[in-house]
């Protein structure tokens, strides 16, 4: 149910008119400065609005940060999975310590400094 919420908050705060509708919210707020004497209260009214605009939105990104980076890992599996001389046990590499993604990391650079014919 989150993921779903996630979603359709993601493509709305996203769009165009989120943006315009936060711009125009701090106009108004801007505006009303002379009105409220420029006052503490009116001050916190939006530094109270964007905290906790700015603590949800935290969990959102998150949220779909790790749906699009998982989608992500999916189809690179796939890719490895079927691509003829790759190896299968690169996989499962987000799954691997820090120390081995190194030594990977490592080789796969060894290996990109390797002339074309010393790869065959």
């Amino acid at each position: 149910m989150f993921d779903a919420l996630a979603r359709r908050v993601e493509k709305a705060v996203g769009s165009q008119w989120a943006f315009f509708a936060a711009l125009a919210t701090v106009v108004v707020w801007a505006t009303t400065g002379p009105l409220f004497a420029f006052s503490d209260t009116w001050q916190l009214v939006i530094n109270t609005g964007t905290t906790i605009v700015t603590f949800l939105m935290v969990f959102l990104i998150q949220a779909t940060q790790s749906r699009d980076t998982m989608a992500i890992h999916v189809k690179l599996d796939e890719l490895l999975r079927t691509l003829e001389g790759a190896r299968n046990s690169l996989i499962d590499a987000e799954d691997m310590e820090k120390s081995q993604l190194n030594e990977v990391r490592q080789e796969m650079h060894r290996a990109a400094r390797q002339p074309p014919e010393a790869l065959s």
